[in-house]
């Protein structure tokens, strides 16, 4: 009897411990999304008037919070991304080895890859009005 709890508690941790790992993934891929800062989302989302809780929805929190002459604030979101891109094949060779008193064949692999990596920026600045309203916003985008 006392086998069989034990194989009960054992299934029972290990589906716990996987429910848990799941949750995390799903927290970790939620946060990956949500710091998905794009061109298209500013261009589609962004808008004059926007107050700077919905910016900050949008496009989360800034890197830096500054003010202009005037005081009014200046959110800047600087983002850099690197792209990693490898790939490689392998191709079978047939070979007919000769050699003094006999011969032979064989049969080679042989593989060969590239890799490549792209880096990627992305600058917004927001600027805000006396109202904390979005007055106007620039971005710039490069990628080498």
């Amino acid at each position: 009897m006392r086998y069989g709890k034990r194989i009960v508690m054992t299934i029972l941790s290990g589906a716990l411990l996987m429910g848990c790992a799941s949750m995390h993934a799903a927290d970790v891929q939620k946060a990956r999304e949500a710091d998905k800062l794009t061109v298209g989302t500013v261009q589609r989302e962004i808008r004059v008037g926007m107050s700077g809780a919905q910016v900050m929805e949008t496009l989360g929190s800034p890197n830096v919070v500054t003010t202009d002459e005037k005081g009014r604030e200046v959110w800047v979101y600087d983002r850099i991304s690197t792209e990693n891109v490898y790939s490689s094949s392998t191709a079978l060779i047939l070979g007919i080895l000769t050699g003094g008193s006999g011969g032979g064949g064989g049969l080679a692999s042989q593989s060969s890859g590239a890799s490549s990596s792209t880096q990627k920026s992305l600058t917004v600045i927001v600027k805000f009005d006396e109202q904390k309203k979005v007055r106007d916003f620039a971005y710039r985008s490069s990628t080498f």
